[in-house]
Formats: C-alpha cells, structure tokens, sequence
C-alpha cells in the first residue's frame, strides 16, 4: 500500500468519527465486492451535484460521489485527499469562530 492510499484510508476513518452515522453504510461500500453498487451510486451522487437548484439533490452530493469514486479510481485518491483534509480544518476554523463570536469575545 503506498502513502497515498494509507492517507486516503486514514481520511476515509476520520470522516466516519467525524460524522458517526456515515460508519456502517461507507465501511460497507468500501468493500470489494460492492463495485457494482458503488460505482453507479457514485456517478448518480455526482450527476445529483451538479442539479443543486432542485429541493432535495444539493452539492453535498458532489463530494459523496467523487469520495466513492475515489475508492475504485487510484488517480483520484490523492486530490480527494488532500480536500478532505482542507475541509476539516476549514469546518474546524470555522467552528471555533462560530464559538467565540456565541461567547461574545
């Protein structure tokens, strides 16, 4: 396994601490032998993305499906990566500001 794919697994388990409800239905996909179920669901999330105008498809889809996507296609693994980890220390910054400006400081 090179670095790229250890720090892709490593993103992958900390999205699943960090939204717990997302650790048993991403730790199925993940499997093997759930291609055939992964690589559709993945290109229907993206497709879904891209209609953000409509009521319940939104962009929250577009990231689901490129991080499926990701799991089937190595070349993928590295960017995904390293937005992943940009979104977690933007959420992270952006959650302490929200906690200073509620505490009025």
């Amino acid at each position: 396994m090179t670095n790229r794919e250890r720090r892709f697994q490593r993103q992958f388990d900390a999205l699943e601490r960090l939204i717990p409800a997302l650790r048993g239905p991403m730790s199925t996909l993940r499997g093997d032998s759930w291609f055939p179920v992964r690589f559709p669901l993945a290109l229907i999330l993206i497709a879904g993305g891209v209609f953000a105008f409509l009521p319940v498809l939104g962009l929250w889809m577009l990231p689901f499906g490129l991080l499926l996507l990701a799991v089937d296609l190595p070349i993928l693994r590295g960017p995904i990566s390293a937005l992943i980890i940009r979104g977690r220390r933007k959420g992270r910054r952006l959650a302490v500001r929200w906690r200073r400006w509620r505490s009025g400081r």
